[in-house]
């Protein structure tokens, strides 16, 4: 029987993919007693939302809720918790913590899944750094859990237990590619896309003429950026620029950048953290920019969730962070694909695997 061409739930196949997904349950459940120790909640969220989430390059699920005159409304399958999660914070929630699954269309391949699993964790009046020092426990502890001494994928290696390396974005980008990030962006937030253009070109990195700043940006990170990081260590790659960050706040150091950092380990992003953006009407016309840049590339937006929206005038500073947990079960415990830690994979379309 040819493994790679045979259902999931074939004796063979699942015989194979066993060992990861009893990995995957223990490493669960000691990430549920590691957050329930620190006094976190834990929350379950709804899958069903009125907006799926607003970043211009995120796309849903649709469907529809039928009242009971027959009225049809949109609805979506989220792409994260973290609105209903921040209306929570709102209630009054201090520490809470949320496995969720969640839905992204137009994602397939090793590493993506159109349904996976993310866990997501909030801690009030705590800063990003916080989330640092949970990121680094937890990698070790998924680890511990399942016996490995190194991650790996694709022939790379990590080593859990040691000290990551934080990077700024800007340092990234003068080492990786010899370019200044940060003089493209003024401290209002506005982006020099001619200025990015021409530190491409000089630096031999094709590009087309319609780009915008962040398609400059996006490529620069993609092409030579991201397939140096996590090698050997963890690496935190910090200070995002605020453009790219739609839902956290400005840096207190530096108005350019704002609070986010993403999480990578053999060359895979595992999490993304913000120091939550609280004011309302920022996060409003941030959205509305998400929505115009989605409709300008695919022709088509997501509503606002107004109820969001008002809920962060109540929110307190927090800090938040998504966690792609499968993809971290991958790496303790040497899967080669996302699909070999879900337990009961989506169908391919076009195949009844």
């Amino acid at each position: 029987m040819n493994n790679a061409l045979s259902p999931w739930w074939t004796p063979d196949v699942h015989a194979d993919r066993r060992p990861f997904l009893i990995g995957r349950n223990s490493i669960q459940a000691a990430f549920r007693l590691f957050f329930a120790r620190r006094d976190f909640v834990e929350v379950d969220t709804a899958t069903l939302q009125v907006s799926p989430g607003n970043e211009a390059h995120l796309h849903a699920f649709g469907t529809e809720a039928i009242d009971n005159a027959g009225e049809r409304h949109p609805l979506y399958l989220h792409t994260s918790p973290e609105f209903a999660c921040k209306k929570l914070l709102a209630a009054g929630e201090k520490r809470i913590a949320c496995f969720a699954h969640v839905y992204r269309n137009r994602e397939r391949g090793p590493l993506h899944h159109p349904e996976f699993t993310m866990l997501e964790w909030y801690r009030v009046d705590e800063t990003y750094e916080s989330l640092m020092a949970d990121s680094a426990e937890l990698m070790a502890l998924a680890a511990e859990t399942v016996g490995a001494i190194r991650f790996s994928w694709r022939g790379q290696e990590v080593d859990p237990f040691a000290e990551a390396e934080r990077l700024s974005v800007a340092e990234a980008f003068d080492r990786y590619a010899g370019i200044d990030l940060l003089r493209t962006v003024s401290a209002s937030g506005e982006t020099d896309r001619e200025d990015l253009a021409a530190q491409l070109a000089h630096a031999g990195i094709r590009h087309a003429a319609d780009d915008t700043w962040a398609d400059l940006f996006s490529r620069v990170l993609v092409e030579k950026i991201e397939p140096n990081l996590g090698f050997g260590r963890a690496t935190i790659l910090y200070g995002y620029p605020v453009s790219e960050a739609a839902l956290a706040r400005p840096s207190a150091e530096d108005p350019r950048v704002a609070e986010r950092f993403e999480l990578y380990a053999c060359g895979v992003e595992l999490a993304n953290a913000f120091g939550e953006l609280t004011d309302a009407d920022e996060q409003r016309r941030r959205f509305e920019m998400e929505m115009r840049e989605k409709q300008r590339v695919y022709g088509e937006t997501y509503p606002l969730d107004e109820d969001f929206l008002a809920a962060l005038r109540h929110m307190p500073q927090a800090s938040g962070i998504a966690l792609g947990f499968d993809r971290l079960v991958m790496l303790a415990t040497g899967a080669r694909r996302i699909d070999q830690v879900i337990w009961a994979p989506v169908a391919e379309t076009g195949r009844g695997a």
